[in-house]
């Protein structure tokens, strides 16, 4: 990865909170106590904060979510090396013509503690105490043998570690085989690493492109934002995937070859059921459900705390859990909206969507 991608890829994921939470600048600057000009320089990747803690506070008033948190600290320490390398370039020039070298590089004298082998003709030769004649014929004998067999254990020896060297990189060549850059590009080496959230090149294109040949409502446009990464999560949770939103090799493995459509009810046939589900109070049902999810039955809202909010009412996994859903389930729009209704009607009002129902009370007053 170039020096120039890591502060871009870091930028794109600050522009990309940022767009999500709808806050300006000098909003964020006020309740970072950063300056104004100082984060829209983190976000146009022209510096890199040397200290973590102005990115952590800017990402929380975000709303990010702890991975999103985690992966912007890794996109950060990325980034921050890169700045720290283009720094210190050329402060290494010279170094090695000036390193001391080891004794033995500048001709050190050969030490003289060692004692000198005896050459195995001598030793043949040599008489022994206790031997008698027979006996050093025998080792005379032998001698030669093991010279000669020395070098041909070694020779096997040598073809052992060579054939099974050979066999780890055949099995290896054939489990790469099986993800090989057949003109899938997820699996060739330009997409190596998972795709996330704040990437920017054509690994994210891809991702766009076969979520869209799925049948998600996506824009193609190699940008990850809030808008991928709910699309994302949605085709792992009807994937029957680790719901992550980072696109790993599971999820590429399933993206190429989708068994479940990520396409769902228009906002018109949304917006009918909700009247219909909630007679009692359509107009105010409807725009409950068009302020959490604009009627997207597969909206997926992650929190600070790392729940998240599902589909068309955008039921918490709190709530998913006491009317015995799952995130699979609060996909589905009439599960949820039946869900939803099952809430009104335990409360008597909108009171499970605070925010939405302070947005709808002051616009009808």
């Amino acid at each position: 990865m170039t020096a120039t991608v890591d502060p871009e890829r870091f930028a794109a994921f600050l522009r990309s909170l940022k767009e999500r939470s709808g806050l300006s600048y000098e909003a964020l600057a006020q309740r970072t106590g950063s300056s104004r000009s100082s984060l829209h320089r983190y976000c146009s990747g022209s510096f890199v904060p040397p200290d973590y803690g102005p990115v952590h506070r800017f990402a929380l008033i975000c709303g990010a979510s702890p991975t999103e948190l985690r992966e912007l600290h890794r996109l950060w320490a990325v980034a921050d090396m890169s700045r720290m390398r283009d720094a210190g370039e050329g402060a290494g020039e010279g170094k090695a013509e000036g390193e001391s070298k080891s004794p033995e590089a500048v001709g050190s004298p050969a030490r003289t503690d060692v004692t000198e082998p005896v050459p195995t003709a001598v030793v043949d030769a040599a008489p022994t105490a206790t031997g008698t004649g027979t006996a050093a014929a025998a080792a005379a004998a032998v001698n030669p043998w093991r010279r000669r067999a020395l070098p041909i254990l070694g020779l096997c020896l040598l073809l052992l570690v060579a054939g099974g060297t050979w066999m780890t990189l055949a099995t290896r060549q054939r489990a790469a085989a099986e993800d090989a850059d057949d003109g899938r590009l997820l699996f060739s080496a330009a997409c190596a690493e998972p795709v996330g959230m704040g990437q920017h090149d054509t690994c994210v294109e891809e991702v766009q492109r076969l979520l869209a040949a799925a049948g998600a409502d996506i824009s193609v446009d190699s940008s990850f934002g809030p808008q991928t990464l709910r699309r994302v999560t949605a085709f792992q949770v009807l994937h029957d995937l680790d719901p992550d939103g980072v696109v790993g090799t599971e999820t590429k493995r399933a993206l190429y070859a989708p068994k479940a459509r990520v396409r769902s009810w228009s906002p018109k046939k949304v917006r009918q059921r909700i009247r219909q589900v909630f007679a009692e109070d359509p107009d105010h049902a409807v725009a409950i459900a068009d302020c959490q999810s604009f009627l997207d039955p597969l909206h997926i809202l992650p929190n600070t705390n790392g729940t998240r909010n599902w589909g068309v009412f955008q039921i918490s996994d709190t709530r998913l859990r006491e009317l015995g859903g799952t995130p699979r389930k609060a996909l589905e729009p009439e599960w949820n909206i039946q869900a939803a209704h099952r809430l009104w009607e335990r409360a008597g009002d909108f009171g499970d969507w605070p925010y939405c129902e302070r947005a709808y009370t002051e616009s009808s007053s």
